[in-house]
C-alpha cells in the first residue's frame, strides 16, 4: 500500500510549495507526489492522469483540498467512484476527509455539493458584474489597433496599390487586423 499525492496550482505564478511542505509533513515521499500548474477546469491534466494511473488497489490519493482535485461535484464524484472501483482511498488532508470510512465518503459528497453551488454563485456574480460594467460603458476586450482614422488609412493604401504586406509594414499592424479593416470597409 501507498500513499500517491497530488498537488495543483491554477496559474503559473502560483506556488505549489504550501502544498509540498502538507504533503511531506503527511509522510509523502516526494518521488510520489505528481505536481502540475493548470486550471482546475482543464481536463487535459497529464499529473493528475498519470497519478490516477500509478495509483493500485490499496493504495491512497492524498491531496490538500477538495478543490485542488476537481472543480465541480460531478467530476469530483466521478474521480472518487473510479477511485472507489480501484480500491483505492482518497484522503483530504485540510479538510480532513478519509473515504476509507462511511463518515469520510457522506462528509466528502456534501462539501463537493457545496463547493459546486459556491461556484455557481460566484459566476452568477461575476456575470452580474459585466453586465452592470456594459450597462455603464465599460469596453471589454483588446483595444482596437485599426482606429476609423487608420482604417481609412489602409483603405487609401489598398486603393493606390499598395499591397497587405506593404500595408503591414507602414502601419505595423497584423495581417488580419489590416484585412479586418479593409473589409469593414468594404461592408460599411
Amino acid at each position: 500500500m501507498t500513499d500517491l499525492a497530488y498537488i495543483r496550482v491554477s496559474s503559473i505564478g502560483q506556488s505549489l510549495e504550501v502544498q509540498r511542505d502538507k504533503m511531506a509533513a503527511a509522510g509523502v515521499e516526494p518521488k510520489n507526489l505528481f505536481e502540475e500548474k493548470r486550471s482546475g477546469l482543464d481536463t487535459g491534466r497529464p499529473e493528475l492522469k498519470a497519478c490516477l494511473r500509478a495509483l493500485r488497489r490499496g493504495d491512497t490519493l492524498i491531496i490538500t483540498r477538495i478543490d485542488r482535485l476537481a472543480r465541480s461535484a460531478t467530476d469530483l464524484l466521478n474521480i472518487v467512484k473510479g477511485l472507489e472501483k480501484d480500491g483505492v482511498a482518497l484522503r483530504v488532508l485540510d479538510q480532513q476527509i478519509d473515504t476509507s470510512t462511511p463518515a469520510g465518503r457522506a462528509m466528502l459528497q456534501m462539501l463537493a455539493v457545496f463547493a459546486e453551488f459556491e461556484t455557481a454563485i460566484r459566476s452568477e456574480r461575476q456575470m452580474d458584474g459585466i453586465a452592470k460594467a456594459k450597462a455603464i460603458g465599460t469596453k471589454f476586450g483588446r483595444k482596437v489597433k485599426a482606429t476609423p482614422e487608420r482604417a481609412a488609412e489602409i483603405v487609401t493604401m489598398r486603393a493606390d496599390g499598395k499591397t497587405v504586406p506593404e500595408i503591414m509594414r507602414a502601419t505595423g499592424l497584423s495581417k488580419a487586423s489590416v484585412y479586418r479593416a479593409l473589409g469593414q470597409a468594404a461592408a460599411g
